[in-house]
C-alpha cells in the first residue's frame, strides 16, 4: 500500500517526538501549535509550510534533513 509523503512525514515526526519523550500536547506547546494541528501533522492531514517544517526540526533539536530520513 502506498502512503502519501504527508502521511510518511507525519509518521516520522511522531516517531521522533516519541523518541524525544514528548507527549503530543507537550510537543505542540513547544512548537507553538495547538494539539489539534499537531495531530493533523502526524496523521498526514496538514500540508506543512517550509517554516512549519523548520519549527518541528528546531523543537526536536535535529536538522531538517532528519525529518525526511527513510521516507
Amino acid at each position: 500500500m502506498y502512503l502519501s509523503l504527508r502521511k510518511r512525514f507525519g509518521q516520522r515526526v511522531r516517531e521522533l517526538r516519541k523518541s524525544a519523550g514528548f507527549t503530543q500536547e507537550a510537543f505542540a506547546d513547544r512548537c507553538g501549535y495547538v494539539r489539534a494541528y499537531m495531530s493533523r501533522i502526524e496523521t498526514g492531514g496538514a500540508n506543512l509550510s517550509m517554516d512549519a517544517i523548520e519549527t518541528l526540526a528546531a523543537a526536536l533539536n535535529v536538522p531538517v534533513s532528519k525529518l525526511f530520513e527513510n521516507l
